[in-house]
């Protein structure tokens, strides 16, 4: 999924699983329950551990041992909103911390204000494997196109319940063109909650800015 943010997370607690050691590629389901934090600024724009440039508007997350391109799924214990994301740096290295999250994570995750709050991560992906490169041959058609469609996730949570509360709180003429969409994930059920269907990312960051306005915390995604 092709994510952008327009727009972290923290609590005292122990791992529910001993951490895997420095790169050890972890089995999809692997879990672990503990407290989170994010950074933003001044590390917007620096080289994270990766190698890549730091982009506190990303969805991404920084680990002690899980292998960069990881992806999980991050559970806020404290409201059920989730969030998918990539590992591409190293830490936190302040006590017990599991996870370290970017700042548009937390946002979407609802703990900007909290600074620290109790997560559970869910790995639902490993690094991609290098792609092998396939012998030349000349194509007998040109491939189909595939249009490029995009909506706003406004929210995402381990409960149907939740997600339907949320439905019902936007604006009246947000909540009639807004739906409630199931996904497993990893063998997780995650409710998100988009609103909208867009031919241009352009004209979905625009409405994404009103929905942000209003106090949203809304990603423009690509399904």
């Amino acid at each position: 999924m092709c994510v952008t943010a327009i727009l972290v997370v923290v609590t005292a607690g122990c791992a529910r699983l001993r951490p895997l050691p420095a790169g050890t590629r972890a089995p999809i389901g692997y879990e672990e329950t503990g407290p989170a934090s994010w950074y933003g600024n001044p590390y917007h724009g620096r080289r994270a551990a990766s190698g890549e440039v730091y982009d506190m508007n990303q969805m991404t997350a920084a680990h002690r041992t899980l292998p960069f391109d990881t992806w999980l799924v991050v559970e806020n214990l404290d409201n059920s909103r989730t969030a998918e994301v990539r590992i591409n740096d190293r830490g936190p290295f302040v006590g017990n911390r599991i996870l370290d999250l970017s700042y548009a994570a937390a946002r979407v995750l609802g703990a900007t204000g909290a600074g620290v709050i109790k997560v559970r991560l869910h790995v639902i992906a490993g690094p991609a494997p290098a792609p092998t490169v396939a012998p030349a041959s000349t194509p007998t058609s040109a491939p189909a196109v595939r249009e490029r469609v995009f909506t706003i996730q406004v929210g995402a949570f381990s409960t149907q319940e939740r997600a339907s509360a949320l439905q019902r709180q936007l604006p009246s003429a947000d909540a009639a063109v807004s739906s409630v969409q199931p996904a497993e994930i990893g063998g997780r059920m995650i409710y998100r909650v988009r609103v909208g269907r867009f031919t241009g990312r352009a004209e979905a960051e625009e409405y994404a800015r009103r929905l942000s306005a209003l106090g949203y915390a809304v990603i423009v995604v690509e399904p």
